[in-house]
């Protein structure tokens, strides 16, 4: 199995999925050039990661990643003990960061695909960073008696946690969150999440 990923993008949390999984894997590093390469475009038309090749299968989009992977290393139990609920906490936690999380990051990433008057960037900043400390703030209440987003250890997990990395490159306010705060020095001490970065050059 072979991860395509970019250091610090959403498929950083996939290289720590499959850290935690405890089993054997290759990641291959790209760049803003190589993303746009021949020899990447051919695994991904989109040039864009994670990208996922296992055999003859190449899987892309984040959330399906994630839930192969849960899939094929059951015994780490990213998506709990296998029964229908704990599934189904850890497919709600991956969909918030997914759907609602990840896209309200855009404003903050690429402007210009919203906006074309310079003069209204500052508002597009505002309006982005007020939406992402609502959800944060959603995601703090949820860990006020849990130490996961799903009450277990799960694929949500990774990818929020990459998001709680954007939110401080983008000065995101995230003051008063304390379980956030808890939640992030955790996953920073995380074994599989320092190797990740470690081998991503973000340690």
């Amino acid at each position: 199995m072979k991860l395509y990923s970019k250091p610090g993008a959403c498929s950083t949390a996939d290289h720590i999925a499959l850290q935690w999984t405890g089993q054997p894997f290759e990641v291959e590093l790209l760049d803003k050039d190589t993303l746009k390469g021949p020899a990447f475009l051919k695994i991904n038309p989109a040039g864009s990661v994670p990208a996922l090749v296992d055999g003859d299968f190449v899987l892309t989009q984040n959330a399906a990643i994630m839930g192969y992977i849960a899939d094929t290393f059951p015994q780490a139990g990213l998506t709990g003990d296998g029964s229908p609920r704990q599934r189904a906490e850890a497919a709600r936690w991956l969909a918030f960061v997914n759907s609602d999380l990840h896209p309200a990051f855009s404003p903050l990433f690429a402007p210009g695909k919203f906006i074309a008057d310079e003069g209204q960037k500052s508002a597009l900043a505002e309006a982005a960073h007020k939406r992402l400390r609502g959800l944060f703030e959603r995601a703090d209440a949820q860990l006020a008696d849990r130490p996961w987003l799903a009450g277990f250890r799960s694929v949500a997990d990774p990818y929020f946690y990459i998001t709680l990395r954007w939110a401080e490159g983008m000065k995101v306010d995230l003051s008063g969150l304390e379980n956030l705060a808890a939640y992030r020095k955790r996953m920073d001490a995380d074994a599989g999440v320092q190797a990740a970065l470690k081998a991503e050059g973000l340690a």
